[in-house]
């Protein structure tokens, strides 16, 4: 699970208007709240150190999301939400979970190079069982050449890529870059040519007020 390099040069921005408009009108008061609450955390985080930052988005959406499948919300075995749709639906998978925690993250201020959603092979049955399911976790790098720290849907606790024996990283990508395996070496395609769900979320979160502005 090598870490990025390259350079931040978009951040993300959220029109609250925009955000409070699709909620009100989407979900129900009480799940409207919590986006109130969602916003609140993010301002609260823009100035505190990473550390607090990954340990209170973590906590904030096990608190406020229940897992469940694509299958038994959507009807669907894959369908990617927006952190916005997760917190008005109160529900979501392994990639709605680590989607929701990545776009906060950067909304609070997190460098981009810090962060990649890595698609993993995950072992189920025990230790000694060959099979595997395929599963979404958020990787959190502190510096380009640390070993990540894994935050999963299924598993609340935050814990080195070291100890997560139980996944094996297939690939990882982020707002500016894709990456095969483990080795750390840039896919030559964007994430959003590559992968048409995530390319289909950034669209979802400009529609709802959510939005990747380039640097100057």
């Amino acid at each position: 699970m090598g870490a990025p390099t390259q350079a931040a040069n978009a951040s993300w921005a959220i029109d609250l208007n925009a955000a409070q408009r699709f909620m009100g009108q989407t979900y129900s008061a009480q799940r409207a709240s919590v986006t109130e609450l969602w916003y609140a955390m993010i301002e609260n985080l823009k100035d505190s150190p990473d550390e607090v930052k990954i340990r209170v988005v973590n906590d904030f959406f096990h608190q406020h999301i229940t897992y469940r499948t694509d299958q038994a919300v959507h009807g669907t075995e894959d369908f990617w939400t927006t952190p916005l749709e997760t917190i008005g639906q109160g529900v979501g998978d392994c990639e709605d979970y680590a989607i929701a925690k990545y776009i906060t993250l950067r909304l609070a201020g997190m460098d981009m190079n810090k962060l990649r959603l890595i698609y993993v092979r995950a072992q189920i049955g025990g230790p000694r069982s060959s099979a595997s399911q395929a599963h979404m976790v958020l990787g959190y790098y502190a510096t380009p050449d640390s070993q990540p720290l894994i935050l999963d849907s299924l598993v609340r606790g935050i814990q080195p890529a070291s100890e997560r024996t139980d996944l094996s990283p297939v690939f990882s990508f982020n707002s500016d870059g894709l990456w095969s395996g483990t080795s750390g070496a840039r896919a030559n395609a964007s994430p959003t040519s590559r992968l048409s769900r995530w390319q289909n979320v950034i669209q979802r979160m400009r529609q709802q007020g959510i939005y990747l502005e380039q640097s100057q």
